[in-house]
């Protein structure tokens, strides 16, 4: 231990922290000033006192310049306030740039994901697979009022920086942190034990994505089991997997594909309404809304939505689609109203 100190002392003594040296820097040029505008000023002044003294040196050094007292004396003016005024621009230079260059550097650190993540129920968008999709994304989570004031932590191992094009972004603002999306020190960087949901991408030229995808959602599983997790995947069985890893949220990309392809041939345009249903950038939207009054029929839950401008086509319960339920469905405190409408319902 005594070792240890004696290490520390002649390290600090030896190199400074750049702090600790214009600390100093600052109250030796402040003593100089004030201890000479004393010397020279007092006899002629004898009620000047050290605060006066202390003032008159602080407000030269910063250049400020009030006036209120100044050297009458020649020793008082070229001895004391000419070089005080030299030191000071040369401290307020010296202080504004390191203000600059650590402003830089956390930048810097910032967009390159080396920075500590401090945010609050943000979104995790783990994998980048490239920056029209993640584009996207973010176009259309924006477009929902229900995001409004959220921010974008994006997690990956090889992308080296952040894209310019997702630079000072606002609302949703895009942050960055380099590492693996399954490394627990990568995770606890993107400060998932506060964010509120996980968006974990599938990248096509990665063969064993689904795999990873899977590692992936049973790290953040792990570190926060309250989190929403929504994983991409690529091959249908992987989706069984998926949820025993405790995934809320799976979509099957090569599912849909195969879904749109067939119904587009048996009825020409369809793919096109769907499509419109689920962008929040155009027209109208399918939401899915958790029911929180009392039980009721499905017909009065369709009426009250309809007198709001939405068409309720169903039910979601447990995770399963009642779709187009009977009038005298009874809908559960809990359950999930499927509606079709301009804007979220609130209910």
């Amino acid at each position: 231990m005594h070792w240890l100190l004696r290490r520390m002392k002649h390290r600090v003594l030896r190199s400074p922290p750049v702090m600790l040296r214009v600390f100093v820097l600052s109250i030796v040029v402040l003593a100089y000033g004030a201890t000479g505008f004393l010397f020279f000023e007092k006899p002629s002044n004898p009620e000047l006192e050290w605060n006066e003294a202390i003032w008159y040196a602080f407000v030269t050094v910063t250049t400020v310049g009030y006036g209120d007292f100044s050297p009458a004396t020649i020793g008082g003016r070229y001895l004391i306030a000419i070089p005080l005024m030299f030191f000071g621009i040369g401290l307020l230079g010296y202080i504004l740039s390191l203000a600059a260059s650590a402003l830089i550097e956390a930048r810097s650190k910032e967009i390159k994901g080396m920075a500590k993540i401090n945010l609050i129920d943000h979104l995790l968008i783990c994998n980048y697979p490239n920056l029209n999709t993640i584009q996207r994304i973010i176009k259309e989570l924006a477009a929902d009022g229900s995001f409004r004031d959220r921010d974008i932590v994006i997690v990956d191992d090889e992308l080296e920086e952040l894209p310019a094009p997702l630079h000072g972004l606002k609302d949703p603002e895009v942050h960055f942190v380099r590492g693996n999306p399954s490394c627990q020190e990568t995770l606890d960087q993107a400060n998932v034990m506060y964010a509120r949901d996980a968006l974990i991408l599938s990248k096509s030229e990665d063969a064993m994505s689904d795999a990873r995808n899977v590692v992936i959602t049973l790290a953040i599983e792990d570190c926060n089991s309250t989190i929403r997790t929504v994983t991409q995947c690529v091959d249908p069985s992987t989706k069984e997997v998926l949820k025993r890893a405790h995934c809320d949220g799976i979509v099957c990309t090569t599912q849909f594909d195969v879904l749109f392809l067939s119904q587009e041939i048996l009825d020409p345009g369809a793919s096109s309404v769907v499509a419109e249903l689920t962008s929040n950038l155009k027209g109208q939207q399918i939401y899915v809304t958790e029911w929180k009054s009392q039980n009721t029929s499905f017909v009065n839950v369709a009426n009250g939505c309809l007198n709001r401008g939405h068409l309720a086509i169903g039910v979601r319960r447990l995770g399963e689609n009642q779709l187009n339920p009977p009038n005298d469905f009874m809908v559960r405190k809990t359950d999930e109203i499927i509606t079709i409408g301009p804007k979220r319902l609130y209910f």
